[in-house]
């Protein structure tokens, strides 16, 4: 499904994997965030994604014009995770509201795993 906005001059139609994708580069900017997963349903195994493929660890979904975003992350050992998760909400919230000018209803954190940081 997309997110569509109706101005004077047209419709403006925004796919989720732009959503996800900024959602994702936002989320990297957090305190806390070694980055986004990847989880290997079948085998059980998360993997840490690289910069350029972000957005597959967020998972976007656009229900009459409201978002509801997922992300799978991995954050620093001996952080936070209260904190963690609490600035990536409110963060991305307000950020991808902005980007979007869509409500985001609903944001869930999975945290797939634990890196220590040098």
């Amino acid at each position: 499904m997309r997110g569509q906005m109706q101005t004077e001059l047209g419709n403006v139609v925004i796919d989720e994997e732009v959503i996800a994708t900024y959602a994702g580069i936002n989320a990297l900017e957090c305190f806390g965030i070694v980055g986004m997963a990847s989880v290997n349903m079948k085998d059980g195994l998360v993997n840490l994604l690289k910069r350029d493929n972000i957005s597959k660890g967020v998972q976007v979904e656009i229900v009459d014009n409201k978002i509801r975003i997922d992300f799978h992350i991995i954050v620093v050992y001996g952080v936070s995770i209260t904190t963690v998760t609490r600035n990536l909400i409110e963060n991305v919230k307000y950020r991808v509201e902005t980007f979007t000018g869509m409500t985001v209803e609903k944001v869930n954190v999975f945290v797939e795993g634990v890196r220590i940081v040098d």
